[in-house]
């Protein structure tokens, strides 16, 4: 046959063929790499990581204060960013960094070269990132790899890079499990935990939706628990090379990073970020023992990794650890929850728990606020219930609805377009900070990391932002003689009551109805 008669077959039977043969393409590739050849590794030694600078910092200060955690709410978002910018600049050994999120954004091209800089002053730098929060950085993130003290590893990867969706067509049931966890560890001496990724959303960097979020920077032995728990996630089998995954590059590559972060530095949208890094006394006030730790007994809680291929045995979930550690309430819980969704057995539990008399305060984000809201119906679906069980719900605004700034220092959420915070207080004596939130996908399918603290001071606070601060920049849903929810707007001394969900259309209603009847909730 010549050329020009092939050339002549129809249309359709090449455009069949061609289908045909990407769709053998894609499910020959939907295989995992082998594992074999990983290089195995391990955070800081102790008795090594005491002799750096932040180690003879921070070992006479755990020293004084043995089995307590040296703690620092970080709920200004640009003190969040800067606080792991200065670990990233003061560390001389490794750098454990860990995230479910991490966009390709200004914040996030000035710390992932923070981590080259690092690496280029001889620190060795383990970066384990979800490989469903990477948008974009497959080029970086292959070319931070190639570096001789950066290694790269991906979570639960995708095999079909581009697009990934097409992943889910041939294996949901591994992809839908995610790891949420994150942490910044700097020398196995000072890290951060909570609930903020890595992205300008999360660092009140951009005009779109900003996250009004908590973390805690911690010192003291909680520090090598969650080094430890770094450890097992990185040699986990959901944890795979990036060598294995993204195709090589040009070592030119990281030049660019270099040459991208300086040219994201100049622009005068990042100059409050340059100077909050610049005049942010973080390590000064660390190294010179001034930096106002609270002290405390602080325990970890993490799901085993196991979870992300369904096989964690029950005890091992932070669920079960958060039960077996906090006990049972006695008098109040205050609890923060982006995406809360309690499910039928939760909103029992909660129900029973008011009953025996435990103050329950909630809040999550009202419909207008929210960033998923496909969440917002498998929580709106037990709202009701929760209110007739006397639980106080709270629903934060959107930023351009809130009151004002309440006087004194916010937890959380005096800045925020979204509320992304995840954190609890118990009987005014326990607190919870970390990625957990209340819904299913945190309890049965995600991997979570998260810190109990022993602390009436924080738990305290916990508590003062439901007096003060939350009905100031939140709706409080309450029951109507009819029996139906009403919001409550509290503005200038006023009290304003909405009959339907404030900031939304009849047709945003509409839709978050008809999902909460669709039987997904086990997947929010």
């Amino acid at each position: 046959m010549t050329p020009t008669n092939r050339g002549a077959h129809a249309p359709g039977s090449r455009m069949t063929a061609t289908a045909l043969a990407l769709l053998l393409a894609l499910l020959a590739g939907c295989s995992l790499p082998p594992l074999a050849e990983r290089a195995p590794s391990s955070a800081l030694d102790l008795a090594a990581a005491r002799q750096t600078t932040l180690g003879r910092a921070i070992s006479p200060l755990a020293k004084a204060r043995p089995g307590a955690a040296g703690l620092l709410p970080l709920a200004d978002a640009r003190d969040a960013f800067a606080a792991r910018m200065l670990l990233a600049q003061a560390a001389e050994r490794t750098l454990d960094v860990q995230y479910y999120i991490w966009r390709n954004d200004m914040t996030g091209t000035m710390l992932l070269e923070a981590l080259h800089a690092a690496a280029d002053r001889g620190v060795r730098v383990r970066l384990l990132l979800d490989d469903n929060g990477i948008s974009g950085l497959d080029e970086t993130l292959a070319a931070l790899d190639a570096h001789p003290n950066i290694e790269v590893r991906l979570f639960n990867p995708f095999v079909i890079r581009r697009p990934k969706v097409l992943g889910y067509l041939f294996d949901f049931s591994r992809l839908n499990r995610r790891m949420h966890n994150k942490s910044f560890t700097a020398d196995n001496q000072a890290t951060i935990v909570g609930g903020r990724n890595v992205g300008d959303e999360y660092f009140g960097a951009t005009d779109g939706v900003l996250f009004a979020d908590l973390d805690v920077l911690a010192i003291g032995q909680i520090v090598g628990e969650v080094s430890s728990d770094f450890d097992r996630y990185w040699a986990s089998p959901s944890a795979y090379p990036a060598s294995q995954l993204l195709p090589p590059v040009s070592a030119a590559r990281l030049e660019a990073l270099a040459r991208h972060s300086r040219a994201v530095e100049a622009d005068p949208q990042a100059a409050a970020y340059v100077r909050a890094v610049r005049e942010q006394p973080f390590i000064r006030d660390l190294a010179a023992g001034t930096l106002p730790l609270e002290w405390a007994p602080a325990r970890m809680v993490s799901d085993d990794p196991a979870k992300a291929q369904g096989k964690s045995p029950p005890e091992a979930l932070v669920t079960h650890q958060l039960t077996r550690i906090i006990g049972t309430p006695e008098k109040e819980v205050d609890l923060v929850s982006p995406y809360f969704v309690p499910g039928a057995e939760g909103t029992q539990a909660f129900a029973a728990m008011a009953r025996q008399g435990v103050r329950l305060r909630i809040l999550t984000n009202a419909l207008e606020a929210t960033d998923v809201p496909v969440v917002h119906s498998g929580y709106a679906k037990r709202r009701r219930a929760l209110l007739e069980a006397g639980i106080r719900l709270y629903e934060m605004r959107s930023a351009s609805r809130h009151s004002g700034s309440p006087e004194g220092r916010p937890l959380f959420g005096s800045s925020g377009s979204s509320l992304h915070a995840k954190t609890f207080g118990v009987d005014r004596k326990r607190a919870f900070i970390g990625s957990f939130n209340f819904d299913p996908r945190s309890a049965n399918l995600n991997t979570e990391l998260g810190f109990v603290i022993d602390s009436p001071e924080l738990a305290g606070r916990i508590a003062d932002a439901f007096d003060a601060a939350i009905p100031a920049s939140a709706y409080e849903v309450v029951l109507g003689k009819d029996g139906k929810p009403r919001w409550l707007e509290r503005s200038g001394g006023r009290v304003v009551e909405h009959d339907t969900e404030p900031g939304t259309t009849a047709l945003g209603r509409l839709w978050i109805r008809f999902l909460s009847l669709l039987p997904i909730e086990p997947l929010l």
